[in-house]
Formats: C-alpha cells, structure tokens, sequence
C-alpha cells in the first residue's frame, strides 16, 4: 500500500493512500468527477497519459477531452486507431506520420496504389472495431537502438529513419491491440474512448514534403468529444464544399490556372479582375487616408543585395534567382529592400518621420507543386505590403495604428480575428537586444489595447518578431492573412539613419506590415466567406438588366448605357429567351440585382428591381435605382 500527497492545480495538498498511485486514480481521491471526460492529465505542467504514475508532491491538472489539449489527444488517439485499421485491410501497408491538425487528424501511408475516397467507409468500420473493443493505449520507453531493431524486423522503413534522425538515447512507443507506433504521446486511457469520428478524403503527400522522396498516400479525418460536435462540423464541412473558391471562380468567371502557363500562376477573367480592382482601389483609399505614400519597386534586384539583407541565406529556398549579362539576380519574393532604398534616398530629419510606404507589390515565392491551391496557395502574388519607418519612441503609437487599421478593414468584411506573437526562430539574424525590444514593443501594444493574443514559440519572421491576424470566416475557419513585424535589424545592415533634435544620426524602427496580406489569398477567402455573393459595393456586376421581349430592348439599352456612365457596374442580357432562365442564370451568377425592363417599365420608363434572394422592390426609375446603389457602395454593403 502506497502514500503521497499531491493536490490539483490552485488547491490544497491532501495525503492518498492507495495500491495504485496512478494519475487516473490520484484525480479520483482528489475528487474530480466525470473522468469518463478527462482525456489526460498535466502533472506538475507536463502533459501525461492518466496510467502514468504520479510523483510525491504532484501537482495535477486534468485536461477535458473537449479542451483544445483534450481534442488534440483525442484527434492524435484516433489518428493511431485509423493506422492499426489500414493495417489490419491493407497487408503490406508501411506507416509513416500521423499528426493532429486543427479540426482533424491525418496519417500517411506507403501502399502498392493510392488509396481511394472508396476505401473510407471500410476503414471507418474496422476502426469502430477497434475501438468497440476498447483497447488501453500503453506506453513503453525503449533504448533507440532496440526501437529501430524492432520496426527494421516489422518492414517499417520509415519509423527507422524517423528514430535515427531523432538522434536519441531513448524514445517511447505506444502499442493498442495489434498496432504499435512510435509516438511521445499522451494518449487517450484506450480506444473505447472515442465516441465521434469521421474520415473526410484521401490525398497525396510527398515524404516530409520532399518531392523528390516517395509520394505516399494521406488519409485524412475528424474527430471531437461527443457526436453532436461531430455533426455540426461534417454539415460545415458540406456547406464548406458549396463554398470552394476554385468551384466557384470557374462559376462566377473570376480566374482560372492552366498547366500550359505553370502551376501556381492565377489569370484573372474580366470579373475577376474587376474585383481584383474594386478591391485594390478600395485598399490605396484607405492608407492614403491614414498618411501612407504610395511607392513601387522593381521585380527583380541583384542578389548581392538579398545577400546584405539576409535573404540569401535564410530565405533562399523560397526564391527564384535568373542572370542577365554574368549578374545574378533574385526575383523578389518581399517589398522591403526598395522601400529601405527609397528611405535612403535623402537624409531625413526626426521631424520626417514617421514614413510610411505602401505598395500592392507582386512578388513571387518557390512554393513545392503538392501544396499549391487555387486562390490559397500561389507562387506569384501581390501583397498589400507598407514599412513605417519611426523613430523608436514612435513605435508603440505605430504599432497601435496599424491594429487599428486592421480591425477598421476587418469590420468591413464582417470578419472576426484572433491575434498570435510569434517569436524568434531558429534560424534568424539580429541580436538577442533587438530581438528582445521588437517583441515587447509588440506585446505592449496589443496589452495597452486590451487585446488577447496567443504565444506562438519560434516562428517569427528571420529578421523579427511579428503579430499574426488569423480571420473567422462565416463557417467559423480561420485564416491567417494579416501580419505586423518588428524590425530592428534590417535599418541596421542597410544604415538606415535620421536626424534626431540633437543634430545626431540615429537608427529608426522598421515595421513590416500587410492588412488583407496576398490579395490572391485574400480573395480566395472573401469567395468562400461570402459564398460568391459578394456585398454589391464589392461585387463585379452589381445590377443584371433583364428584358422581357425584343420590344423592351431599346429602353433596356438606354438604361444599361446611362448606368455605366454613372460608373454603375451593369451587364444587359437581351437574348430572346424566358425571363425565368435569365433570372435563374443571373441567380447562379450571384448578381446582387436583377432589374426587369419589361413593357410597363418601358412605358413608364421605370425598372422592377429583383434582389438576388428573390425579393421583389417596387418599379422605381433607373436614376433612383443608381442611388441605391451608391449609398449602398458608400456604406460598403
């Protein structure tokens, strides 16, 4: 019989006496119930399985399985479970990762062909088996030499690898039923714990995202705490499938791609590139109304400048290099290097500052062909990219502008947003001093504003710390589009100086910042937000006039020519067809107004506008249907 005392997380100690001091246990005598809901348990801020043993003094805190460290356990749990019934199906099969994600979970496998959307629902019934038959997850440390040994003799290549490059003295492995994998856990208690999952689609994934490595097989899925979740997400999911950029952009004749120009190149159709326009114009408006100067840079300079800034040997892989006349230069794949020019280009005093450039710079970044999608995932794209360059104790009231700039922009498009810090990487130039004043100015900002954010450890920009803005679309997804970065280095390498009140150079900050980010990006996300019907001030066709016989089409076209002049965006469709097939395809196109010109509105030179939803509006004359319109436009509805 065993003691110790221990104690959950912000109360008191209390002595356990007991033949099992296992976590599972020590939470019961410390009171917690429903344990059928705690996936795992944090003891003394390590995050454990709950068969794992507890240590004299603990601390514990149970973590719920319907938390986000709860889901993630249970996704990777499920993860594991789908792995042992491929398995089980498919003889031969070699397992090689399977992660949580957001929402999910996916595993790669090694198999003689592809898997298919039809080997789903096999599989979802052997892992029912599974996990009907509740196997415990049990964890076992192994020296690595002995882990290697035993995947090598069970034909698992790829956990070898895995295991070597670890390069550890010992890793830990998890075995349920007939499956064991190499994992760090933790783990569900066992499989029977998993009480909602679904598998989603199969696709192709390179080996580490190699593409000269084997292409393998990814099998991806969801799963959360209780089916109510479960069906809620597969119906946003459903209507995520209506909603696709790439479905509907071929729809609404907005862009397309094409193998014979190259993967990751988007042309934009004449409606796409109205809204492209619409959207730029709107943007330019708005900084040059917040003091921003408009500026342009070349798409291509000398390497040995990205050489200077730190490009070259820290971002080269995303770049694309050409040589003209024995020079080599980089295709740029960012803005700031002309801007830090531009800046350079005469002296400036304390009183010039702060300067504040902006550019819609195309840029272009190697991107490998398997995560390229539509609008999403591009290799040239144009971002709404500015630097303000400041004086140091101008910082903080930078910083504050440009959060305020985004939460203006967000609140046009209906967008809610999370805030994350991420800080310095492995791989970065700059000094810890730098590094250190970049990311407290950064927190102090969002902290003097009141606004929440999360840490992300490690993955800021090279050259700085950086704020990054993940958007909530309509289905509740979240989009990481805006970023804002702190900067001390880069005015370092190129000398970047003003005049302070002392008459001596002194070194002024740099913010790196993008509002809607990659416009490409940024559309592909406003389709899917908005479903294709895009609020009429955005829309590229805002009115659709649709005659009813040959004998309206004269006052239909003065009413489509007066329009346009009035810089109303209208299409006239005057074919001698059925009115209900016009406004149908109308519908389809999702024109924000449909206006009828038939031999009423003809007579009383007036137009029945139809909204998009179905609505009918009165019979108004086409000079009050342009005001609606425009004050419509005006308030960005």
């Amino acid at each position: 019989m065993g003691s110790l005392s221990a104690h959950i997380k912000g109360q008191p100690s209390k002595e356990i006496v007991g033949d099992s001091l296992k976590g599972v246990d020590v939470l019961r005598h410390l009171g917690v119930k429903d344990l059928e809901r705690v996936a795992a348990v944090k003891v003394n801020g390590e995050s454990r399985d709950l068969s794992s043993t507890v240590e004299p003094g603990a601390e514990l805190e149970p973590i719920p399985i319907d938390s986000e460290e709860g889901l993630d356990i249970l996704r990777h749990s499920t993860s594991h479970v789908m792995a042992m019934a491929v398995k089980e199906l498919f003889p031969g099969v070699k397992v090689t990762i399977g992660p949580a994600i957001e929402t999910g979970f996916y595993y790669d496998f090694d198999y003689e062909r592809p898997f298919k959307e039809d080997d789903l629902p096999k599989i979802e019934a052997k892992m029912q088996e599974i996990i009907d038959a509740d196997h415990p997850f049990i964890r076992k440390e192994m020296k690595s030499g002995e882990a290697i040994a035993y995947f090598r003799s069970q034909g698992e290549e790829y956990k070898v690898e895995l295991i070597t490059d670890l390069g550890a003295e010992k890793v830990s492995l998890y075995t349920h039923g007939s499956f064991t994998d190499l994992c760090r856990g933790p783990h569900l208690p066992s499989t029977g714990k998993i009480k909602a999952f679904s598998l989603t689609k199969v696709a192709g994934a390179y080996w580490r995202g190699d593409e000269k490595r084997a292409m393998l097989s990814r099998i991806y899925g969801v799963a959360f705490a209780d089916r109510k979740d479960l069906k809620a997400y597969l119906k946003r999911l459903e209507e995520a499938k209506k909603r696709d950029h790439v479905k509907l952009g071929a729809q609404l004749g907005l862009f397309s791609t094409y193998e014979e120009i190259g993967a990751g190149m988007v042309v934009w159709h004449p409606k796409g590139g109205m809204l492209r326009h619409t959207l730029e114009e709107f943007e330019i408006q708005e900084h040059l109304k917040r003091g921003y100067e408009l500026v342009k840079g070349p798409q291509i300079l000398k390497t040995e400048l990205w050489k200077k800034s730190g490009h070259f040997e820290n971002y080269r892989e995303n770049m694309y290099f050409t040589e003209i006349e024995s020079q080599s230069y980089g295709i740029k794949p960012m803005n700031c290097l002309s801007h830090m020019l531009i800046y350079s280009s005469s002296i400036k005093s304390y009183r010039d500052l702060p300067k504040r450039y902006f550019e819609l710079g195309l840029v272009h970044r190697h991107e490998r062909s398997g995560v390229l999608h539509g609008l999403l995932r591009v290799r040239e794209f144009t971002q709404d990219d500015a630097h303000i360059l400041c004086a140091p104790e101008q910082l903080d009231g930078e910083i504050k502008g440009v959060l305020d700039f985004v939460r203006d922009m967000m609140a046009v498009f209906n967008f809610e947003y999370e805030l994350e810090i991420s800080t310095r990487p492995e791989k970065s130039i700059g000094s810890d001093e730098d590094w250190e004043r970049a990311t407290h100015a950064l927190m102090r900002a969002m902290e003097d504003h009141r606004l929440p954010y999360k840490v992300n450890e490690g993955d800021g920009a090279f050259y700085g710390p950086k704020i990054d803005v993940k958007l909530k679309d309509a289905l509740d997804r979240r989009w990481q589009c805006a970023t804002i970065q702190c900067d001390f280095t880069l005015p370092e390498r190129f000398n970047l100086f003003y005049i302070d009140r002392e008459g001596q150079k002194r070194r002024p900050a740099m913010i790196h910042r993008v509002i809607l980010g990659a416009l490409e990006r940024f559309i592909g996300v406003l389709i899917e937000h908005y479903g294709g019907a895009f609020p009429v001030w955005l829309a590229p066709v805002q009115a659709a006039i649709l005659t009813v016989t040959d004998r309206n089409i004269p006052f239909a076209e003065k009413v489509l020519k007066s329009m346009e002049e009035q810089g109303i965006r209208a299409e006239g469709d005057f074919r001698n067809e059925k009115l209900t097939l016009k406004i149908r395809e109308a519908q389809l196109q999702k024109i924000p107004y449909m206006l009828i010109v038939g031999d009423k509105e003809s007579q009383n030179e007036g137009v029945t506008p139809r909204l998009r939803s179905g609505e009918n509006l009165p019979m108004m004359k086409p000079g009050e249907f342009i005001q609606r319109i425009r004050e419509e436009s005006k308030q960005r509805r």
